[in-house]
């Protein structure tokens, strides 16, 4: 079961964006430029930005977790084509129907059609084999990682923004977005990218506060609080989007079920956690700067 896509949708690239709230603003980018011949879309470079921001940010903030910034960016090198297939992936097997006839458009990622759960996954998966292949705690790396993918995704989104995609239903909300046709026709719809891009923009300046006051106590407690966040923040704005990816005929959006599980897991795990003791030492990054201490005084 999928929405009912209208007509209107079907032309959406084509559209006006404006937003009431800052008068009567209007703007019409393209969703694409054209290079050699050939149309590479906003959508594909804001999230190869995204990327690009995220390795350079995780770099820099490899060694507060206690990370080797090479160890790190050895795991980007797998990382990024796999978050990218599983990313696709994902979304063509909740629409297989969609790709019968054209098999080869399941290829044409720069086109849109990404999920991040399924990226999430594929990313999850290759830190677990990156991080058993260095000897580096899972936990710990997961911590680097989810600073990464909070700026991807703040980034990634106004690639929606530029397709005119992953919008809400219709509404009258105070920061509301209008899309108007060439046939100015106009609709007011929910931004559910730009929600999604603050909500994950307000999760990374928490983290980031959280580890520079150093109230981060294990390995794991970022990766938790980033799963907590995100999910509930996903489960809020599935809800108002009119793609949604559906289970079957049930009726059930996926990204909305499984926001709704990752948010209860997680602050599940770390309610409990909160009730352990958990000493400084038992960190990775205070054992690799003791170890380091012992072997400067033993050299």
């Amino acid at each position: 079961m999928f929405p009912i896509l209208t007509a209107f949708e079907t032309i959406r690239r084509d559209s006006a964006i404006s937003f009431p709230m800052l008068g009567n603003f209007s703007m019409n980018p393209p969703s694409y430029f054209t290079v050699f011949g050939r149309n590479i879309y906003f959508y594909g470079v804001l999230i190869a930005l995204g990327f690009l921001l995220a390795i350079l940010f995780c770099g820099k903030k490899s060694a507060t977790f206690g990370i080797r910034a090479d160890d790190f960016y050895d795991l980007m090198l797998w990382l990024i084509p796999l978050s990218i297939v599983g990313a696709r992936l994902y979304f063509v097997l909740f629409r297989l129907e969609d790709y019968r006839s054209d098999p080869l458009s399941i290829l044409y990622v720069h086109e849109g059609g990404l999920a991040i759960y399924g990226g999430v996954i594929a990313g999850v998966l290759c830190v677990v084999g990156v991080c058993r292949h260095k000897k580096i705690p899972i936990p710990a790396m997961l911590d680097l990682a989810v600073l990464g993918l909070l700026i991807g995704q703040i980034v990634g989104r106004w690639g929606n923004f530029m397709n005119r995609e992953a919008f809400g239903a219709e509404t009258t909300i105070f920061c509301r977005m209008g899309l108007t046709a060439p046939d100015g026709t106009t609709i007011y719809v929910h931004p559910t990218f730009l929600y999604e891009s603050l909500w994950n923009l307000i999760g990374l300046l928490f983290l980031l506060l959280f580890v520079k006051k150093g109230w981060r106590r294990y390995d794991g407690q970022c990766a938790l609080i980033y799963f907590f966040w995100y999910g509930l923040g996903r489960f809020w704005i599935e809800g108002l989007r009119t793609d949604s990816l559906y289970i079957g005929g049930s009726g059930i959006r996926v990204s909305q079920l499984l926001s709704l599980i990752l948010a209860l897991t997680a602050g599940t795990v770390l309610l409990l956690q909160s009730r352990k003791p958990h000493p400084p030492e038992k960190l990775y990054v205070n054992q690799i700067t003791q170890a380091d201490k012992e072997e400067t005084e033993n050299g």
